[in-house]
């Protein structure tokens, strides 16, 4: 006989291989400046076979369409080095509630812009998703930070700009 309490601690999850139209929608490259503050965290292995993360904001992040995402990542981070070696991702975030962990396979993308700005790009596909929430608790945020304001224009500049490099592809 199971316990009826514990059906309100179980969390409903939504698997997906496409983005929701919501997150399609965040992931559009639009509206930079209303969107600071997000934050994802990138997990990969590493050379040396451990894990790393890199937290990358909205302007670091497009949605081209429902099964991709694109990535601008600084050309000597860790991330860059793995995914470029062809090391799935798995990207997590907070958003509506709940928590998301997106499973990644990408690929690196030319861009000159990008990499003359010290950047690299990668296209990656959704491998698989899910979202998690439970009945009992809403997540309000995950990682978030704050632009510090005598950076703040220069870093939303940015972010168009490589916003602008993904949508390229």
């Amino acid at each position: 006989m199971s316990d009826p309490g514990l059906d309100n601690h179980r969390a409903d999850r939504l698997q997906f291989e496409a983005w929701p139209p919501d997150l399609l929608a965040w992931f559009d490259g639009s509206n930079l400046a209303g969107k600071t503050g997000f934050t994802a965290s990138l997990v990969t292995r590493q050379t040396d076979g451990r894990l790393g993360t890199s937290l990358l904001g909205i302007g670091e992040l497009y949605a081209p369409d429902a099964r991709t995402l694109r990535l601008a990542l600084w050309r000597g981070a860790r991330s860059a080095r793995s995914l470029a070696s062809g090391t799935p991702a798995a990207l997590t975030f907070v958003f509506d509630g709940a928590f998301f962990q997106v499973q990644l396979d990408a690929a690196q993308m030319a861009s000159r812009e990008a990499e003359a700005a010290g950047l690299a790009c990668f296209e990656a596909a959704i491998a698989a998703g899910e979202a998690q929430r439970v009945p009992y608790a809403r997540l309000e945020s995950g990682i978030v930070f704050t632009l510090d304001e005598s950076g703040r224009e220069a870093t939303l500049r940015r972010w168009a700009e490589q916003v602008e490099w993904l949508r390229q592809g």
